[in-house]
């Protein structure tokens, strides 16, 4: 994973300020820092996608739940 790392703090500063990034995820955002497993990555990409970042959490119960 120190290579996936390290491809997305790459691929976010040549994004930062020219591109929108779209992101989803089904791991909370308090998660990602402890996910990312390296202290300084962890830093530099959070910063990035956080700085300017609209979160939209989803509320409710889940979907699958309710077909069931």
């Amino acid at each position: 994973m120190p290579a996936e790392r390290n491809d997305l703090l790459e691929l976010l500063d040549d994004r930062v300020g020219a591109r929108a990034t779209l992101i989803t995820s089904q791991l909370p955002v308090s998660a990602w820092h402890d996910w990312l497993n390296d202290p300084t990555l962890a830093d530099a990409i959070l910063d990035r996608i956080v700085h300017a970042a609209y979160r939209s959490p989803l509320r409710g119960e889940s979907t699958r739940k309710k077909l069931r």
